[in-house]
């Protein structure tokens, strides 16, 4: 259950300000990132009264953001307990990686094959932010330069229905990856993986492209496997 008392600290870094950004957007940013940092566990409940004295706002604005989260799937409504943060279904998760490594592998293929030097380039420079992300400590810049990194990755191979796809899911590969970025050793690894993605586009490399990605997805697919049979 939700805590009912917290530190001033941690209410402040919840507190949603206002601003030119209308106040659900501000709550519904707030309440992803909190449970993609894990402040929320999954299974968590997520208790109306309490969200709205920790992000100062109406109960109406905390239904709606809910409604939103339970869209995109990091949230859902337990009969008789009312709405908690999911807890990722292994069977769903290893959907959501097979639909990754198709799509991912076939973006990186056209990519390596059609993209321009500068697009490629954009891509190693976004890899090296992931990298400082990781090495300064701050899962969700490593979460949010991912998702560019992918984003780029998709528009430079012109698949831009893929990558809608992809978008539409995004939420809980970032729950998924939220997961694997913590493991120890991961740093290092993701990294590697990554750059030899980029050097496979480096060379125009279509077929090297397309299996740097597949092994990719497959590392983090058996890394949150086995991370989701522990919870």
């Amino acid at each position: 259950m939700v805590a009912t008392t917290e530190s001033k600290e941690t209410s402040q870094e919840m507190k949603v300000e206002r601003s030119g950004t209308t106040l659900r957007s501000l709550t519904l940013e707030k309440m992803r990132d909190a449970i993609l940092d894990f402040r929320f566990k999954p299974g968590e409940r997520l208790v109306e009264r309490t969200l709205c004295e920790r992000l100062g706002v109406s109960r109406s604005v905390v239904r709606e953001v809910l409604r939103h989260l339970e869209a995109e799937g990091l949230v859902e409504t337990i009969p008789h307990q009312g709405p908690a943060v999911t807890k990722p279904d292994p069977a769903q998760a290893a959907q959501i990686y097979e639909i990754r490594a198709l799509l991912e592998s076939e973006a990186a293929r056209a990519c390596a094959l059609q993209a321009s030097e500068a697009a490629i380039a954009e891509l190693g420079r976004v890899i090296d932010e992931i990298d400082v992300a990781f090495q300064t400590g701050s899962p969700r810049e490593v979460l949010r330069r991912t998702t560019e990194f992918y984003e780029k990755l998709f528009g430079a191979a012109g698949k831009e229905v893929a990558w809608d796809v992809v978008r539409s899911l995004n939420a809980r590969i970032n729950h998924l990856r939220s997961m694997t970025i913590a493991q120890e050793g991961r740093h290092a690894a993701a990294i590697a993986e990554m750059r030899l993605l980029h050097a496979a586009l480096l060379r125009r490399d279509g077929e090297g492209a397309h299996e740097a990605s597949r092994a990719h997805v497959a590392t983090v697919a058996r890394l949150a496997g086995a991370i989701l049979a522990r919870i």
